[in-house]
């Protein structure tokens, strides 16, 4: 066996990580390496950071945890500065290292410098490993993935599709190799200073509890199942402030600090100890969105980041008026619901799911904005950014995915009458 470098991307986990275990069991020598990349802090098409100090804080919190889990079991996490495709390559001509291993993800970025990687002449063996379910066990081909999530959904239940059971830690890690690369490339820097802490924030990352990591996550985990929260959560998952309306699991899925795997072990455990009832079938139900919108990667591919997406190719293109858009990104387009989600989402890196379908859809609907810039303002702003799923709602509600209803537009007025009939969510962003 010989010595393989593993890339951590969005699987900052050393529990249930079959790739990286992979790794360990195929080398003699490992060494654990994430990439800073300097795209993230680069100005989008649209004017701002593609990363914002809301997520970059959680996952310099989130490497923080994987580093340490790291050490105590005699190993290291290598930070690095630069592309992936630039510094690994380096890093594996200066080591004498010619495979690296990483998870899979279907997205075009991080497809890109995949292919990057091989073309340099290094052998990179990709795992799938972010859904719940295993693609190979679906009753249907990733092509044969049907276009409506009913549809999906109704197979998955039909055939009785289980996810398999997740993995423990690694038993033992490789010593790492001798280190030598060029200490350019370290990342030596300060993690970042984390905004204050918003007494009005849902998700409160800067604080103990929330913070990023496996070790945070499995405690609220945990403590999410002792309180027996997930008897509740259909019943207030749409709601729009407090620690407890809905499961907070995103934002460790997000970085891979907790698998989906993790999460349905725990909900089974709680069903068979406390019962099933709607609200533990609707966790599942969630969790079955989540990997919908991955499945759908894996069908379609760069076809999602079109400006049409799956629409026809003669689709109007979207508009983007920039003064609306930023109105729209600081919360004072005179729609106090979409205004109050704006500002809290710019404030605290978190809005509830019923929010971020009524924001989105008056960019797209009530503006006439182009959904692209939407979804990129969402990418920097969201603890929880998720590539797979941030695409896919966004198409869902422009009507460019596979929804047949083609759109999805939420009149605000009667979402605040429905959702905020007292007025106190609006009030208490009514200021930033």
């Amino acid at each position: 066996m010989s010595a393989v470098i593993y890339w951590f991307r969005n699987d900052l986990r050393l529990l249930d990580n079959p790739a990286f275990l992979l790794a360990c069991r195929e080398s003699s020598q490992v060494l654990p390496v994430f990439c800073h990349d300097p795209g993230d802090r680069a100005l989008t098409h649209w004017g701002f950071e593609r990363v914002g100090a809301h997520r970059r804080t959680f996952v310099a919190a989130t490497l923080a945890d994987l580093g340490a889990q790291l050490t105590a079991r005699g190993s290291a996490l290598i930070e690095l500065a630069g592309r992936p495709e630039d510094v690994l390559s380096t890093l594996a001509r200066d080591l004498g290292i010619t495979r690296i291993v990483c998870e899979a993800i279907a997205a075009p970025d991080e497809q890109d410098a995949v292919q990057a990687l091989r073309a340099a002449g290094l052998t990179v063996d990709t795992v799938w490993q972010s859904s719940l379910l295993d693609p190979d066990a679906l009753p249907f081909s990733a092509r044969q993935l049907p276009d409506m999530f009913t549809l999906f959904r109704q197979a998955i239940e039909k055939a009785n599709v289980a996810p398999p059971a997740p993995m423990d830690f690694p038993e033992t890690i490789p010593p790492l190799p001798v280190w030598i690369a060029p200490l350019s490339h370290r990342h030596d820097a300060m993690p970042p200073s984390p905004p204050d802490v918003d007494a009005r924030t849902s998700f409160p990352y800067q604080l103990a509890a929330c913070a990023g990591g496996t070790t945070a996550a499995l405690a609220h985990l945990h403590q999410y199942m002792d309180r027996k929260l997930a008897h509740t959560y259909k019943d207030t998952r749409n709601g729009l402030t407090g620690l407890d309306y809905s499961s907070k699991f995103s934002p460790w899925l997000a970085t891979g600090a907790l698998s989906a795997r993790t999460i349905n072990a725990a909900l089974e455990q709680f069903e068979n100890d406390f019962g099933a009832n709607d609200s533990t079938y609707w966790l599942w139900f969630e969790l079955m969105w989540r990997d919908y919108f991955r499945f759908l990667h894996l069908k379609y591919g760069r076809k999602l980041y079109r400006y049409h997406g799956l629409a026809e190719v003669g689709s109007a293109r979207p508009v983007h008026d920039a003064a609306l858009f930023a109105r729209w990104c600081r919360g004072v387009t005179g729609e106090p619901i979409v205004d109050a989600g704006m500002r809290e989402l710019a404030a605290t890196g978190y809005l509830s799911n019923r929010l971020r379908q009524i924001v989105a859809s008056y960019l797209i609907h009530d503006l006439d904005g182009d959904w692209r810039a939407g979804a990129a303002w969402f990418e920097s702003q969201l603890v929880d950014f998720d590539v797979y799923s941030n695409q896919g709602n966004w198409l869902y509600l422009a009507g460019r995915g596979t929804d047949p209803r083609g759109g999805r537009r939420f009149n605000p007025q009667k979402q605040a009458r429905d959702y905020d009939a007292d007025g106190a969510y609006r009030a208490l962003w009514e200021t930033v």
